[in-house]
């Protein structure tokens, strides 16, 4: 057994407080969400889980990798309900990567071929994210967006773990899973410095978005609501998630 859970968790602090502080997050955390962007992000999240799952698929029998596949977590189907929500049924040919989104994509692609064990900090950083704060930013969604209560939000609805007590127990089950896979101190901070570039390309992934935002608001509004950086939600709380894209508690 090792601590990987959390030395990936305090690892990847700062990167954590990062993300939160992009414009684009603070934006998002006030209710401020604008269709355009938000759709644009859906999109290039849906390219990217696509990646991360068919990577993890593929080395299913990997021993680092094989452990973390959990059929629960599977986000591909939902974000593809998201989009023909959004895009219509013909969302297939009216999305594509951002170039943000790409070089995002890239990378998982890239550690796939060269270290598959690698695969796992993007894990990580993107499902624990989704079972933590990502909860938080479903409601904002629905509520900035006026949806109907069974359209829009799937990235964040997970069917086989339906109740606050079910995901509780998942992320635990996880954590668990983390600490009992066959990794060396090398592995420990390869995973750390990936988690970390994880939280980087997100960043990117948002900083790209912010243009679309901006004009959808306007110069005096987006200044107003991202002058103030906001302290980390894991620092400030280190065994709570909040509201947080990425909250890997």
């Amino acid at each position: 057994m090792t601590d990987l859970a959390q030395r990936l968790r305090e690892g990847s602090q700062t990167s954590h407080t990062l993300s939160e502080n992009t414009a684009f997050m603070k934006c998002f955390l006030k209710g401020v969400v604008e269709l355009e962007p938000f759709k644009k992000l859906t999109a290039d999240l849906y390219f990217l889980y696509s990646a991360l799952e068919e990577e993890m698929a593929r080395h299913a029998d990997h021993p680092v990798v094989g452990p973390m596949v959990f059929g629960e977590l599977l986000r591909t189907a939902k974000l593809e309900e998201d989009l023909a929500y959004y895009y219509g049924d013909n969302w297939r040919d009216l999305i594509q990567a951002t170039p943000a989104g790409a070089h995002y994509i890239s990378r998982i692609r890239e550690v796939s071929r060269s270290n598959p064990a690698l695969l796992v900090a993007h894990a990580y950083v993107r499902y624990m994210g989704d079972l933590s704060g990502g909860q938080g930013l479903r409601h904002i969604v629905r509520s900035a967006l006026n949806l109907p209560p069974d359209k829009g939000t799937g990235l964040h609805e997970f069917d086989q773990l339906p109740t606050v007590e079910a995901k509780r127990d998942f992320k635990i089950r996880y954590r668990e899973a983390l600490n009992s896979l066959p990794v060396d101190e090398v592995l420990v901070q390869e995973l750390i410095n990936e988690a970390n570039l994880a939280f980087a390309l997100n960043r990117d992934v948002f900083h790209e978005l912010e243009p679309d935002v901006r004009a959808a608001v306007g110069d005096h509004v987006f200044d107003l609501i991202t002058r103030q950086d906001r302290p980390g939600s894991t620092e400030r709380h280190p065994h709570h998630g909040m509201v947080a894209l990425m909250a890997t508690e």
